[in-house]
């Protein structure tokens, strides 16, 4: 399965991260947002931060917007349809940023440092808002730099199951298709992606397909199978 394979491409929500995308009915944003000095209303807060979610939401499965998706800076904008300052709206970023994000186990931050010691890794990532918060949360759990090539999303606007995002990182790390395998847990970005770009997939999380080389419960299971 591995002969011949240099890299991994590695998603992150629910392949090394977890406890993302907190945008529940029951979550109150404004307990974040007030926290870093937003002034907005609790309610007005709330409402902005669910539609600019439902604005994402729905246009992320939407092909038409696959090379083009929407910046949170825009959606933001879009939904409040009024001006607001440059303040407010890095306020909004911020809390939507902090609920979007996850946290990487020990455990996950472990694997990923034995899977370096056999293939170079890469990661292609579909997040919303701007990075910062990921560089710091990669930071924290001792990751930062272990990853030889990136695409975040929200840097460029392509998003999974494009081949765009996987082709990049292939030309960063200056390896052919056949030399690498993505590894991530949806079947439609992951694989689909993947497949798009020519590039054999490995699904984690309890995700099957036909089409993945195979299929592990998790990632620790598939570092402890090389």
């Amino acid at each position: 399965m591995f002969a011949g394979k240099k890299a991994l491409l590695l998603d992150m929500n629910s392949t090394f991260m977890f406890g993302e995308d907190r945008f529940g009915d029951g979550e109150d944003f404004s307990a974040h947002y007030f926290h870093i000095g937003g002034t907005l209303p609790q309610d007005e807060i709330n409402r902005i931060v669910r539609a600019v979610y439902g604005y994402l939401g729905t246009r992320y499965p939407d092909e038409k917007y696959r090379h083009s998706f929407p910046s949170l800076e825009s959606a933001i904008r879009e939904v409040v349809g009024r001006t607001i300052g440059r303040d407010e709206i890095n306020m909004i970023i911020d809390t939507f940023a902090f609920h979007e994000l996850g946290y990487i186990p020990n455990e996950y931050g472990a694997a990923l440092h034995d899977l370096r010691q056999h293939f170079t890794l890469a990661a292609v990532i579909d997040i919303w808002a701007p990075k910062t918060a990921w560089l710091t949360e990669f930071e924290r759990a001792g990751i930062s730099g272990i990853f030889d090539a990136t695409s975040f999303s929200s840097d460029h606007g392509m998003v999974k199951p494009s081949p765009k995002p996987f082709e990049l990182v292939l030309s960063q790390l200056g390896i052919a298709n056949s030399e690498a395998i993505v590894v991530g847990d949806s079947p439609r970005r992951d694989l689909g992606g993947a497949k798009s770009a020519g590039i054999d997939c490995i699904l984690v999380g309890g995700a099957e397909h036909p089409n993945a080389l195979r299929s592990f419960k998790n990632l620790l299971e598939l570092c402890n199978s090389i």
